[in-house]
């Protein structure tokens, strides 16, 4: 027989049932705001003592009135947090369980596609959703399985909220560990999400895709064309985000895709910037940029972006040579339309013309004496000296790094005293750390270049000297120090 205290607590459990059942709207929301307000992070063993081991019988009411109300949005967000108690709950399989049972999965999936449900309510929905793929790979599948990457990432797309859209991409990270059998679809979700119009979600889209592109190691065809698309956004954070996930990329297979794309965004398609305009805009009085401006912003990065890759990785800088990104880059200068993109792309040639002397070559060639001399000085503001007959001469340059002369082996030089693995830099007064670099350059490699740069020779007033280039082959140590010691002082007599 049951105690007298069981007997009173069971009571008290019906009472309240009975209460949820003859209740209308404004009275149930008084309950949820109490059951909210007592039960908040209790555990399930303490919501089965608080229920007289009777809390299924409400978490099957709550879920019963979900089902029937959650289209009107009226007392939703109470209703999901409430629930969210039951599923959240330390040992709460049981109740997780019974929600699944019954669809709650689909229910919660549903909501976010409705119109005139509040945003606060898709909210709570999508925590929901969170606290379900948390509980194992097998929920997330589920998930997945009820078309769930879709109307998630159509959600984070349409939404209007960033706190909404930041709880959206924990899901999606969320779905995308430790979920092998569904974690492409979540990827394939992530690169489409790059072509929505909310600059918030591209941007979360693209710091998820880092990580999915991480867990999965192989990329898809069409990820390469969606990422150089974002690059016309006129939002910094979504721009330094695609040029992070570029950096990544890089060590994939589509490290050539990519890289000749980057190249050829410097030089946009006529196609590109002879799109009809508003007819309105046509008057001779009013600049005609507004329908060239995407193009611009994103020549602008993809010449931010190449200096990023070329400064990062020399190997990758050779390869761009090769690609023709010399010529590019001139010609982005000469856009005087746009000055970032003249900015951007005069900082990224500075590296190239610093690290490579036959790049320096064929850019003072090109430049002229005058235009060069300015671009050594301040390569970032060279874009307001430029006049009009200088731009339209960088535009129509037709430098080609790659067939010119002295392009067989491109060597890259560092700054004074670096070391690489196919090049170190010595200034004309030698030093013992230059020496000493060099030597240890030598040893990893006999065939290294021993560069003076431009750069060097301008800092020690030098510049009328030539550019002095010496070649060791299998020399021994004691011999490379001696052809050290006899340039420098022939350097000295001069």
């Amino acid at each position: 027989m049951t105690s007298i205290k069981e007997q009173a607590a069971i009571s008290r459990l019906l009472s309240f049932l009975q209460d949820w059942d003859n209740s209308g709207k404004v009275a149930r929301s008084h309950i949820l705001d109490n059951f909210i307000k007592t039960n908040q992070g209790k555990t399930s063993p303490e919501l089965e003592q608080e229920f007289s081991q009777g809390a299924s019988l409400f978490l099957v009411r709550l879920t019963t009135w979900l089902r029937l109300i959650y289209m009107t949005g009226s007392c939703l967000d109470k209703l999901l947090k409430s629930i969210g108690i039951f599923l959240s709950a330390v040992s709460s399989n049981r109740y997780l369980r019974e929600f699944l049972e019954v669809g709650g999965v689909l229910t919660l999936l549903e909501i976010l596609g409705l119109e005139k449900i509040r945003e606060e309510d898709k909210k709570e929905s999508i925590k929901l959703l969170q606290v379900i793929a948390n509980h194992g790979r097998k929920y997330k599948e589920l998930i997945c399985e009820s078309y769930g990457v879709r109307s998630i990432a159509e959600f984070l797309a349409k939404s209007k909220s960033e706190e909404t859209q930041e709880e959206v991409q924990l899901l999606l990270d969320s779905l995308v560990h430790g979920n092998p059998k569904y974690q492409n679809q979540v990827y394939k979700g992530l690169i489409a999400l790059l072509s929505c119009t909310s600059p918030k979600a591209q941007q979360l889209s693209l710091q998820t895709l880092r990580t999915a592109q991480s867990i999965i190691g192989t990329t898809h065809p069409s990820i390469v064309e969606c990422v150089l698309k974002v690059l016309r956004t006129m939002h910094l954070e979504v721009q330094y985000e695609a040029i992070e996930l570029i950096k990544d990329l890089v060590n994939y297979d589509v490290c050539q895709a990519l890289l000749k794309g980057l190249v050829e965004l410097l030089i946009p398609s006529v196609k590109e910037t002879s799109k009809l305009q508003p007819k309105i805009l046509n008057d001779s009085l009013v600049p005609q940029l507004t329908a060239h401006l995407p193009v611009f912003l994103q020549q602008a990065a993809a010449a931010k972006a190449i200096g990023v890759l070329a400064r990062s990785n020399t190997t990758i800088a050779e390869e761009m040579l090769h690609l023709r990104v010399v010529h590019s880059l001139l010609a982005a200068m000469g856009n005087s339309d746009h000055s970032n993109s003249q900015r951007q792309a005069s900082l990224t040639l500075e590296y190239f013309v610093q690290v490579f002397p036959v790049v320096e070559e064929h850019v003072r060639r090109s430049m002229g004496e005058e235009l060069y001399t300015l671009f050594l000085s301040n390569a970032e503001d060279l874009y307001m000296k430029i006049d009009g007959i200088q731009a339209d001469i960088l535009a129509a340059n037709k430098v080609d790094v790659s067939k010119g002369p002295g392009s067989a082996g491109l060597h890259h030089i560092l700054p004074e005293g670096g070391c690489g693995g196919r090049g170190v830099t010595e200034p004309l007064r030698q030093s013992r750390k230059a020496r000493a670099v060099f030597q240890e350059a030598w040893l990893k490699d006999p065939g290294v270049t021993l560069t003076v740069t431009p750069l060097a020779q301008a800092k020690l007033r030098t510049t009328e000297q030539p550019l002095l280039r010496l070649r060791f082959g299998d020399y021994s140590e004691q011999e490379v120090e001696r052809q050290l010691r006899t340039r420098s002082s022939k350097a000295r007599e001069k």
